[in-house]
């Protein structure tokens, strides 16, 4: 920060923001330990000849110079060669930190610092020529209270998404069951993720991110545009389920032959949609409000992200360990190994994020939750007002976490697995926010979720014994209703009686009966061990109404046995109870 206030004292000092490299030299923390020096205007030269050193020179001064014809190094060493105690240059290009060599820092011993133009032009607006300044260079706060906001935001479109995800899938696998066709059908289409997706996938990340770093002022209004439509989706397909809720808007466009509207959707529906569109064109218009366009860009992303994790399904946890894993090792070295392949020694993944600083188009990619400052450091008057969080550590654990709760669902596990892994994530993320905090770069968020998610989702698969299951995704098979079983009667002890073709439509009827009743009784594995028990009632005992006690509605046939054998046969009981219950 440079503190600028007038020479003459009349009016309060303003802090304006500047980009130093402190391998030149430092500069104080505090604003009340820096070195108060009067600043001299010379901007009319770029300072990189002898000539536009003016006569005195800059004994004890700060001299303001303009940008360009020579590198940093030959301006601050003819600044520092003529009494120069400090050098502040503007550019009307994006700040970056002047930057040199080991031997230039080394000869360096005065503090080089890049002012902007617009800065510039207030500062002798405000205060005129006669003003001095003071160059510090503030604690950035441990942690700002906008972190709090991102994590609440964060956690719960997770929780909120993967709970939403695994119910609707259970329950379009149990109308796609009952083939419904009727109105109340779910249009919406999932679609599972394979092993040759996600590769496909990973390396369309890489080869944009790439893209964007080179080319980034004419990809990123494809970005925005692609946002636009995703998010307009993504809003109309959360805000759906409370639409079809309202009692008025049921009526249908008439027919028609257009491409959309000859399904005749409801106006209600119509109207949501055009209330949608019309929300992302607003955030596309005024995207670089930043007092409040960060709103609308925060609930078009967690919408964008409740559809995404909605439509996109992991099957088994191995693609969801294979997923995280890849993401994972693309996170990091995007971020902490291409500092060493670049030129300027910028991570590509926090250069795309935050805008790439030579960027003409000062333009920002949606693909973030942001919010600014809440603290009142002076930082917050520099170029990184906003703190972020990529859609990306949102979806992937997000995944996981949906995978969690349909797999709750299937082996009735009351949500143990869905409630470990949202809790993981929101661990993962503070420890995030604490990594960011002590190493005050940016960091990998991947890094911290995907550990600790995995761990946590293998740990308790393994606690209950269901880690086989949980692997394949097996336990899924138990939400699909079961066809009628139809056996053929078996008996454990040979029948002396065959069966005989019914002569009557009543004897066919308690022929069936009879039949299922038997098979029932003779496929329990326990039936020839079973005690003796009495023989069941005739069909004509059953049939009259001097014998009921209670209301028979189908008769059964009489088994004639031997005499020997009616109170030591182990069907006969049991065979009782089951006419009893159909009865």
């Amino acid at each position: 920060m440079v503190h600028v206030f007038s020479e003459k004292g009349s009016s309060k000092g303003k802090d304006y923001c500047i980009l130093f490299n402190k391998h030149w030299a430092h500069l104080p923390h505090d604003l009340g330990k820096a070195s108060v020096l009067q600043l001299q205007d010379q901007t009319a030269s770029v300072l990189c000849s002898p000539s536009d050193v003016p006569d005195g020179g800059f004994s004890n001064r700060i001299p303001m110079v303009m940008r360009g014809n020579c590198t940093f190094y030959e301006k601050v060493r003819l600044a520092q060669i003529n009494g120069a105690r400090g050098l502040l240059i503007v550019s009307r290009e994006r700040l970056v930190p002047p930057g040199g060599n080991q031997s230039q820092y080394e000869e360096i011993d005065i503090p080089v610092a890049l002012l902007s133009y617009t800065d510039m032009l207030d500062i002798g607006k405000s205060f005129g020529r006669a003003v001095k300044v003071a160059m510090y260079a503030p604690n950035e706060p441990v942690l700002d209270y906008n972190m709090v906001i991102i994590f609440v935001m964060a956690v719960g479109t997770v929780a909120i998404g993967g709970y939403w995800a695994g119910s609707r899938d259970v329950k379009k696998r149990y109308m796609k069951h009952k083939r419904d066709d009727g109105a109340e059908k779910h249009d919406d289409e999932t679609v599972d993720v394979t092993p040759i997706m996600i590769c496909v996938f990973v390396v369309m990340c890489c080869s944009m991110l790439v893209l964007l770093y080179f080319f980034y002022d004419h990809l990123v209004y494809v970005i925005i545009g692609i946002f636009c439509l995703a998010a307009s989706i993504g809003l109309y397909s959360c805000l759906s389920p409370f639409v079809r809720r309202f009692p008025w808007g049921k009526c249908r466009i008439p027919d028609n032959n257009m491409p959309y509207f000859h399904k005749r959707p409801q106006v209600r529906m119509l109207l949501l949609a055009v209330f949608c569109i019309a929300v992302s064109v607003v955030w596309g218009v005024f995207r670089n409000e930043d007092q409040w366009a960060w709103v609308l860009q925060d609930a078009l992303g967690i919408a964008f992200c409740l559809y995404m994790l909605k439509t996109i399904r992991l099957p088994t946890f191995k693609g969801c360990t294979l997923l995280l894993m890849v993401l994972f090792v693309y996170d990091v070295f995007f971020v902490f190994i291409t500092p060493y392949l670049t030129k300027t020694g910028e991570s590509i993944m926090v250069e795309v994020a935050a805008g790439p600083s030579d960027s003409a188009t000062h333009e920002k990619l949606p693909m973030v939750l942001k919010v600014p400052r809440l603290n009142s450091s002076p930082l917050a008057l520099c170029d990184r007002p906003f703190s972020l969080l990529g859609f990306g550590d949102i979806l992937v654990p997000g995944l996981l976490v949906a995978y969690c709760h349909r797999f709750d669902i299937q082996v009735q596990s009351s949500r143990v697995y869905f409630v470990a892994c949202t809790i993981a994530y929101g661990i993962g993320l503070l420890v995030t926010f604490v990594a960011l905090a002590l190493m005050q770069m940016g960091q990998p968020a991947l890094l911290y979720l995907v550990p600790c998610t995995l761990i946590t989702s293998f740990a308790v698969a393994l606690w209950r014994k269901e880690l086989a299951m949980f692997w394949t995704g097996s336990g899924f098979a138990k939400d699909l209703p079961h066809p009628p079983l139809v056996m053929a009667p078996v008996s454990c002890h040979p029948s002396s009686t065959e069966a005989t073709a019914p002569t009557s439509p009543k004897e066919a009827e308690e022929q069936i009966i009879n039949s299922t009743l038997l098979a029932k009784e003779l496929s329990s594995p326990q039936l020839c061990t079973e005690e003796p028990r009495s023989p069941p009632l005739s069909a004509e005992e059953l049939t009259d109404p001097n014998m009921q006690t209670e209301q028979p509605k189908t008769s059964m046939p009489h088994i004639e046995e031997p005499a020997e054998q009616k109170n030591n046969n182990p069907q006969s009981k049991s065979l009782e109870a089951e006419k009893s219950q159909l009865d």
